[in-house]
């Protein structure tokens, strides 16, 4: 019971990160022009919005095979690494370069804790 907690909880906390983050995606002007001064493209936006809505339908629902959910953690995992790196390069504050890393923290509870509950 223990490891399904840890595993729901951890997984809701990245859901809940990704689905804010592909609404901030599709809403707020801020962002777009973010990914722009980063030097991305503004498709890329709204590319990496569709993904992090699937990859959180992946996580969450139960019955998506195992592999799936495999790929949806390498995604989610690129797109942490990424964000930390893109931060990072651009000089934006700590807290914006510390956030993709706690999310890959839960992240990494998340599949550990997966691989307990299957």
């Amino acid at each position: 019971m223990k490891n399904k907690i840890i595993y729901w909880t951890s997984t809701a906390l990245v859901s809940l990160m990704m689905l804010f983050s592909a609404y901030a995606y599709f809403t707020d002007p801020n962002i777009s022009e973010a990914f722009i001064s980063m030097g991305f493209k503004d498709f890329f936006r709204i590319e990496l919005g569709i993904a992090k809505i699937l990859g959180v339908l992946a996580l969450l629902i139960p019955s998506i095979p195992y592999v799936i959910k495999e790929w949806a953690y390498a995604g989610f995992g690129i797109t942490f690494i990424s964000a930390f790196i893109a931060h990072s390069a651009n000089g934006h504050p700590t807290s914006a370069i510390i956030i993709p890393l706690v999310a890959l923290a839960f992240l990494a509870v998340s599949r550990i804790f997966l691989t307990k509950i299957s």
